[in-house]
């Protein structure tokens, strides 16, 4: 079964277009190490809870929208070994992201359920 990175992130609402660019460039390295699917969604109904919610997930602010994005993968083994390889990979730099990652969330996740209509 596959396997599913997935990240929430605060990206300035003015970068909107810049984030566009950086998420497809990265999508090319994702792809080259073995990814098959990657999904970037602009937050447009994200509501404030009263205990949590996405925004103070990552500390967003006025200014800035919510991204909720997955990468695919065959399976966490393949996943493991292209991040392996990318972490020597020029691609990968963190110096010019159009966002502030450290407020970024991600983890790896084990489909449960995968039902299609």
């Amino acid at each position: 079964m596959s396997y599913i990175d997935g990240f929430v992130a605060a990206v300035p609402t003015a970068n909107k277009d810049i984030y566009t660019r950086h998420a497809k460039e990265a999508w090319d390295m994702f792809r080259d190490y073995g990814a098959t699917r990657m999904v970037e969604c602009w937050g447009d109904d994200v509501p404030a809870g009263k205990i949590t919610d996405f925004q103070r997930s990552v500390q967003a602010k006025d200014d800035e929208t919510v991204v909720f994005a997955w990468i695919e993968w065959p399976s966490k083994d393949l996943r493991d070994a292209g991040y392996k390889k990318m972490m020597d990979d020029p691609r990968m730099s963190m110096d010019n992201m159009p966002f502030d990652g450290k407020r970024m969330i991600y983890g790896g996740f084990s489909p449960l359920l995968d039902l299609k209509g």
